[in-house]
């Protein structure tokens, strides 16, 4: 493998602010050890992650300063503030909103386990857990999360029950996919960034340090990982491969410390989701421990190849949201089912990756009520920020399901690496307009 370079990138994200440590806290650790690697998890944090290490050696990867590190999942929805009966959050994080979080809360308050099994391959826990900026007010609703050893990995099932009263669906926001940090000396966060992945191109260092006006970096990783490594090039590893947006940097003074002290590593994969007042929200994760070369390569082994998406709404949004719109809500059964009563209604896909000449027709099935017989797609390209030049197309409004070939491949801006698409079904909404999509791709099996 080649010599990284280094790259500083701009960030988006609020700081990190920690709360105290908690000093009185009494563990109840459950673990599981395959004879590779040791994995602990605080039955009295909710079950989040806090301890990592190779069976061999004690030597825990992870942090654990204050309820708002370990390896946890967070998810992150509207109002902001969020002042449920008038509670007010703590200053620092008014911010965030509706924000549940498996351990507890920034006021020392654990989330509670409500059941747990472990049969010496597979540790489940179901938890409530606290909402973070708030004094000791939990979640409507549930987390649980699987965790499974695989040779020097975990794999990590999760899943948020939201049973939320406030029935409001609010806009997507990003999400923790999960959220991981190491302790002070896996300081240096490792990735791939560039625009040929799973070739064994040069990884990219991202040298962020947190400082209180700088909040963590933001970075496309298209093989949809990260790593947080030691000096010698040792540390932890996540791998969601339905992120391609990651966030992370360092806080504090690196290269030493252990789970109780204040420097840590972070990093996130992030995607942007919209979570109804009452949906089940489930997504998969993997932790290796190791060096970059073996994190790397667990990667490669179980990673599936490149290829352009195809998107069919059966049975959730596969991580569409919408911008000026507004679906029926959960469960979906199918379709989308999206009432266009805005300006500019948009549905937009999460990231991707695929080269335009091998998808150069995009198959758009549903049905239109719409008051113009115009839809539009658009696309991201690679390096760019914006969408690029929309692409029209004639659609029936008679409300009836219709398969639609959009040849992208007839616009010259339709070219090289696609990181995205968005759908516009109309350039103006009215009253009473709608569309329901089945599926977007670029496979002709419909």
């Amino acid at each position: 493998m080649r010599r990284a370079h280094t790259i500083v990138l701009l960030v988006l994200v609020p700081p990190l602010v920690a709360a105290a440590p908690r000093a009185a806290h009494k563990p109840d650790m459950a673990y599981l050890d395959n004879g590779t690697i040791k994995l602990g998890v605080d039955l009295n944090l909710g079950g989040a992650i806090t301890y990592l290490s190779r069976s061999t050696e004690d030597l825990n990867v992870v942090n654990s300063w204050d309820w708002g590190r370990q390896v946890q999942m967070s998810y992150y929805a509207g109002p902001v503030p969020f002042t449920p009966l008038g509670k007010e959050p703590a200053p620092q994080w008014r911010g965030l909103g509706w924000n549940p979080i498996q351990s507890g809360d920034h006021f020392g308050n654990a989330s509670r386990t409500v059941a747990h099994t472990n049969d010496g391959k597979t540790l489940y826990v179901k938890c409530v857990p606290m909402q973070w900026p708030l004094d000791n007010v939990p979640l409507e609703g549930t987390f649980e999360t699987w965790y499974t050893p695989d040779g020097s990995a975990v794999r990590v099932r999760a899943r948020l029950n939201n049973a939320r009263s406030d029935k409001t669906q609010w806009p997507a926001r990003t999400q923790e996919m999960p959220a991981v940090y190491t302790n002070g000396p896996f300081y240096r966060l490792m990735t791939y960034t560039g625009d040929e992945p799973f070739t064994g191109g040069e990884l990219t260092r991202v040298e962020h340090f947190l400082t209180p006006r700088d909040p963590w970096a933001h970075w496309f990783a298209s093989e949809n990982w990260a790593a947080l490594v030691n000096d010698d090039g040792f540390g932890l590893g996540v791998w969601n491969p339905g992120c391609y947006h990651f966030s992370g940097g360092f806080a504090g003074r690196p290269g030493k410390g252990g789970a109780a002290d204040d420097p840590t590593g972070y990093i996130a994969p992030n995607r942007q989701e919209i979570l109804d007042h009452d949906v089940v929200h489930d997504y998969q994760y993997t932790l290796i421990l190791g060096d970059l070369k073996s994190i790397r390569a667990w990667v490669y082994d179980h990673a599936a190849k490149p290829a352009p998406p195809n998107y069919r709404f059966e049975h959730d949004r596969q991580g569409w949201y919408y911008a000026n719109a507004h679906d029926a809500g959960w469960p979906i059964e199918g379709e989308l089912n999206v009432g266009l009563e805005q300006g500019d209604p948009q549905l937009i896909g999460p990231p991707g990756f695929w080269r335009a000449e091998d998808a150069p027709t995009l198959y758009v099935t549903a049905a239109f009520k719409t008051s113009t017989p115009t839809a539009q797609v658009f696309w991201s390209k690679w390096g760019e920020k914006r969408m690029g030049r929309p692409f029209d197309f004639k659609v029936v409004t008679d409300g009836q399901f219709h398969t639609y070939a959009v040849k992208l491949s007839e616009s010259a801006d339709y070219r090289g690496v696609i990181t995205g698409l968005r759908l516009d079904p109309e350039s103006v909404g009215a009253k009473g307009d709608w569309v329901k999509v089945k599926a977007i791709g670029f496979s002709k099996d419909r």
